[in-house]
């Protein structure tokens, strides 16, 4: 049984066979990201992307709204969440600092290498043995181990993910995310943590960038330098594992075609385009204001995407069957908190 199951009228699947034009989601999906923005900017140690996600759940079970989003609204919400993702991450590569995470020095990239490898395989292995059903492991795995929903969203498009997969994802890592906000600065003292030292457990393990600058500012501009390095590592990571994947899973369907009758790309565009992005942020081209511009329009793209991709929780189901899914997100939590504070008392 999957995780998730969006039970509807038969009048309500009538009218999502029969309405094709994504215009209602899709405009549904900007009003949602510029709620969230608002509540941003009214609550800033919310992230904008963790409130998209919960308006995104929170309209999709208020009574008048949930029919009009599981309805006429739904195919543009799901275009938004495949689409509009894919832009957004290419966007994603212009704030990647090539040359900053270099400067890191090779110690800490073996190590974030290592934490981000360790966090993936671990969570695949242990949502194989708790018997999570479809993707749920992959997209987990991911979401934990490189940058959240972001990730999450990429390495669905190129694993074919069901909707219902990627949504309870999205849900459980941003859930886990938003609580290290809280959690993780009380423990930089027991653990007896540096201020740099914070930064750099906060940026190997923390999932979401906004939800990295929101834990690690706490301790002050240093710790928040530190984690930002830290995390655009891992960010930096994202190619080569949605591309790995990518050639695992055309390996998997060898000689299966597209439904255009071409075979699978071995390498997905918006990946290409990630990379592309990245190497013309590191030629120094582009002006400071082009760079604020793509990185308004990235959270704003994001942002709507997340919404749609909220929109597909149905919490109902979620709380009857996510017994497995929520274990997964404690330990894989455990597992990447605690392989990243290794690493950083190894590295300093």
């Amino acid at each position: 049984m999957a995780l998730l199951h969006r039970p509807q009228s038969e009048a309500v699947r009538h009218v999502s066979r029969e309405t094709s034009t994504p215009w209602p989601g899709l405009a549904a999906a900007a009003a949602g990201a510029l709620v969230a923005w608002c509540v941003h900017l009214l609550v800033p140690a919310v992230p904008m992307l963790t409130a998209s996600v919960v308006l995104g759940i929170a309209v999709a079970h208020l009574p008048g709204l949930r029919t009009v989003v599981r309805g006429p609204a739904r195919p543009g919400l799901s275009l938004a969440g495949r689409r509009l993702m894919r832009i957004g991450i290419v966007l994603l590569g212009l704030g990647l600092g090539l040359d900053q995470v270099l400067r890191l020095g090779w110690a800490t990239v073996a190590m974030v290498t290592g934490v981000v490898a360790a966090t993936f395989f671990g969570t695949v292995w242990l949502g194989r043995r708790l018997g999570l059903p479809g993707d749920q492991p992959l997209l987990i795995a991911t979401g934990y181990s490189i940058c959240g929903a972001s990730a999450i969203g990429a390495v669905s498009e190129v694993s074919g993910s069901d909707e219902e997969d990627v949504a309870a994802s999205v849900a459980l890592v941003t859930l886990c995310g938003t609580l290290a906000i809280a959690v993780l600065p009380l423990l930089q003292g027991p653990l007896g943590l540096s201020d740099p030292s914070f930064g750099r457990w906060v940026g190997a393990s923390v999932h979401d960038v906004g939800q990295v600058v929101a834990t690690a500012q706490t301790a002050g501009p240093g710790a928040l330098g530190e984690a930002v390095l830290v995390k655009l590592m891992r960010v930096a990571l994202l190619a080569p594992l949605v591309a790995a994947v990518a050639f695992s899973m055309r390996a998997r369907r060898r000689g299966v075609r597209t439904s255009s009758g071409r075979r699978p790309a071995p390498v997905p565009l918006f990946v290409a385009g990630f990379l592309a992005a990245a190497a013309l942020r590191a030629t120094g081209l582009l002006p400071g204001v082009a760079l604020e511009w793509a990185h308004t329009a990235q959270e704003a793209l994001l942002a709507a995407a997340l919404f749609g991709l909220g929109s597909a929780v149905h919490l109902p189901t979620l709380a009857r069957t996510g017994g497995r899914a929520a274990a997964l997100g404690l330990g894989a939590w455990v597992m990447v908190a605690g392989v990243s504070y290794a690493g950083v008392l190894l590295t300093s």
